[in-house]
């Protein structure tokens, strides 16, 4: 299955990247780097500047179609972002409309409520997006890893870098169970 990493430019935080990343390689998948903008993304440590990683496709010039799931990394600023990337914002809305599978940790959920798409949603993230989510509609519950399937698509979310073991995991298994 070739898997969207949907990231900004700056500011993803770089272990939600490439836990993930490495998880779906080692599963047989094909994560592809996907972008608002060509060349090199700049991952983060938290606040201080970790390795680059080279995008791979463009998010305006890429069907969201042409993938089986999403995978929605952290950190502070890269959903922030995103959330103001009208380009972003319908690619990850496409995956909900077309029932495809989508994966977020961390801040990544602030792109969903900026694509209207966790009302009526069950999931997790960072607690300081609770608010924003209920806002929005959705539920907030503080679990390690929280899979919705109120919708047309299975979501799949998590709080932390702590929850990265639990996260890739589930995330693999559901995008699995909807590879059939």
């Amino acid at each position: 299955m070739r898997i969207a990493f949907l990231v900004a430019p700056e500011g993803v935080e770089q272990v939600e990247l490439t836990d993930p990343w490495q998880a779906a390689k080692d599963a047989g998948h094909e994560p592809v780097l996907v972008s608002t903008q060509q060349g090199e993304i700049q991952a983060f440590n938290h606040l201080d500047k970790a390795d680059t990683f080279p995008v791979d496709e463009v998010v305006g010039d890429t069907a969201p179609d042409s993938f089986g799931a999403l995978v929605l990394p952290g950190g502070v600023a890269n959903p922030d972002f995103l959330r103001m990337d009208d380009k972003a914002v319908a690619f990850i809305r496409d995956f909900f409309e077309h029932g495809r599978p989508v994966a977020a940790i961390c801040h990544a959920p602030w792109t969903l409520v900026e694509a209207d798409v966790v009302r009526g949603r069950e999931l997790t993230s960072w607690p300081s997006l609770q608010t924003d989510i209920r806002n929005a509609g959705g539920t907030w519950v503080d679990q390690q890893v929280q899979v919705c399937d109120h919708g047309a698509n299975k979501l799949v979310t998590s709080r932390k870098p702590d929850d990265l073991k639990a996260f890739c995991e589930t995330f693999l298994d559901v995008f699995a169970q909807e590879a059939v």
